[in-house]
């Protein structure tokens, strides 16, 4: 179609003017310097199952439990190394490890609705709760000095109170519409917890009431939830579900105070952890999510703080009460451990200890770790040294040619050839000459010899002519050469030196041949001149 006196090309269409591109360099605040100041690494390899959940003791020296596939595994706080394993237990998945307010139990859910209780010391197991029919997700004890209760949720969507030392739920009652996958006990009340549930409702439980099994607040998430956590404070709730997390005030009645919408996928897990700043010790949320970021959260402000990138969608997080370890566990079993680097004056003897026998943050490691910011980090080669959950590729080491193969794979054939014939080594100038034929090329590039090039052939055929292995092909190569070569051979006084040489070899082998037949006499010896055992001429 032709473009009329109005169609577009007579359109004028304005220059845009361009953008000036922004200073991408982060901001250098002390909070960023303080979460620089976590140097991450990866946990022991042998977790290849989803990380569920994380938990840190409330008691020193806070160690941490954590939950995969069929087992929970105890970890230092000092060195985050493995402690202990319980897994002798379990008979299918663990959920949910939860510590005592003391540390001295340890209780977790499984996939067939039984609680299980430990002592983390023996890696004993104490008590088996059994009331709920379907995974239970949620097991938490008491925040305060209440050591002899717990609660737990299941996706049978009931709510149970425990008795712990007589293994009997004191209240077991429907608290959602659909699976209970969340929950938080109080930090100023032992008798005060909250659930949440895939309904995308959150309820606040009161054991101490007149009539327990009714909510005594209730608000709506609005989308699945996930995780509920209470602030340190005890008078807000954070709930996690979607790709949000929302901030209630209790005391206020379940009233919604602030909606934080910074991941792009499902958030699954909510931890609260604290900074040091000014002096003082200020209390941050921090939010994983499946899209593999760690987003900090200072709710005193209403705004992020911080945001870390982890190569793998992330299930659980948790920080340490000490303030000295930050833990994100992954979907595929990988365990990311961040540990802040201390000065030797703000260290206990315990992690004195462990850093001088070369555990993990010790200054040797530090010495030789590389940094990203040095040029030895983009040097490194095959003298860097893998770490131990590296998997390790040998590569094979590479075969060195010679200069007749080189020239084969480049097709070059008369170029091979002559240079086969110059190495003066007869087996690989026969195999050069065998995968000639096999390329039907050899005749050609004995035609395109050039004078000299055929004296150095024909030299090669006089001397290995008539050895008994390579006797078949080369005289017939002779043969050949001599058809096509006749007039070259003939114009050139060289060439004819080398046939007369050639003939000389040739005959020579055809006396030998005939002296060695058998002598009619069986017991007789022949040898080229003289009949060994009759003295006579070789006539006989």
């Amino acid at each position: 179609m032709a473009d009329t006196a109005d169609g577009p090309m007579n359109q004028i269409f304005p220059a845009q003017a361009r953008l000036i591109p922004t200073n991408r360099k982060p901001s250098s605040t002390p909070e960023s310097k303080y979460w620089a100041s976590f140097k991450t690494t990866k946990g022991p390899s042998s977790l290849i199952h989803p990380i569920t959940a994380i938990d840190f003791s409330p008691a020193l020296p806070h160690h941490m439990a954590l939950s995969s596939s069929a087992s929970v595994s105890i970890y230092s706080s000092v060195s985050f190394s493995p402690i202990s394993t319980l897994s002798s237990s379990f008979t299918d998945i663990a959920y949910s490890p939860s510590f005592r307010c003391d540390g001295l139990l340890l209780a977790a859910g499984s996939h067939s609705g039984t609680l299980h209780i430990f002592d983390p010391a023996s890696r004993q197991p104490l008590r088996l709760l059994r009331s709920h029919s379907r995974p239970a997700r949620l097991v938490r004890f008491p925040r305060l000095s209440d050591k002899l209760h717990l609660f737990s949720g299941a996706d049978d969507a009931l709510l149970n109170y425990w008795d712990v030392p007589s293994e009997t739920p004191i209240l077991s009652f429907q608290a959602h519409k659909d699976y209970v996958r969340a929950g938080a006990a109080s930090p100023a009340t032992p008798h005060l917890f909250a659930t949440g549930s895939y309904d995308h409702s959150v309820r606040l439980w009161d054991v101490r009431g007149a009539s327990p099994s009714k909510p005594v607040i209730e608000f709506t998430h609005g989308n699945p939830v996930e995780n509920v956590l209470f602030l340190p404070s005890g008078g807000l709730i954070a709930t996690a579900g979607g790709n949000c997390v929302k901030i209630w005030d209790v005391i206020g009645g379940g009233r919604l105070v602030h909606t934080v919408e910074s991941h792009n996928k499902t958030v699954t897990a909510l931890c609260t952890g604290k900074i040091f700043k000014d002096g003082d010790e200020q209390p941050r949320l921090l939010s994983v999510s499946l899209d593999g970021y760690l987003k900090v959260f200072d709710f005193a402000a209403f705004k992020i703080t911080h945001s870390m990138r982890y190569p793998a969608p992330l299930l659980s997080v948790g920080f340490s009460p000490s303030g000295s370890g930050r833990v994100a566990g992954s979907s595929n079993g990988v365990l990311f451990i961040s540990k802040r680097k201390k000065k030797d004056a703000d260290m206990d003897d315990e992690e004195k200890k462990t850093n001088q026998s070369g555990g993990f943050g010790s200054e040797r490691d530090n010495k030789q770790a590389s940094n990203r910011s040095n040029f030895r980090y983009f040097r490194r080669g095959q003298n860097e040294k893998p770490s131990e959950e590296d998997f390790v590729i040998n590569k094979k080491k590479k075969v060195k040619l010679a200069e007749h193969d080189k020239l084969l794979k480049q097709f070059r054939h008369k170029d091979a050839l002559v240079s086969a014939l110059h190495e003066k080594n007869p087996r690989s100038t026969m195999a050069v000459m065998e995968e000639l034929v096999a390329r039907k090329k050899l005749l050609r590039c004995v035609a395109n010899l050039d004078v000299d090039e055929l004296g150095v052939l024909l030299g090669f055929l006089q001397r290995y002519a008539t050895e008994p292995r390579y006797a078949g092909f080369l005289m017939g190569l002779t043969k050949k050469v001599l058809q096509l070569r006749a007039m070259d051979v003939r114009s050139s006084d060289a060439l004819r030196g080398n046939i007369r040489n050639l003939k000389r070899v040739i005959a020579e082998e055809s006396i030998k041949g005939k002296a060695s037949r058998p002598c009619p006499n069986e017991t007789c010896l022949i040898r080229p001149s003289v009949c060994w055992t009759k003295q006579q001429p070789l006539s006989c």
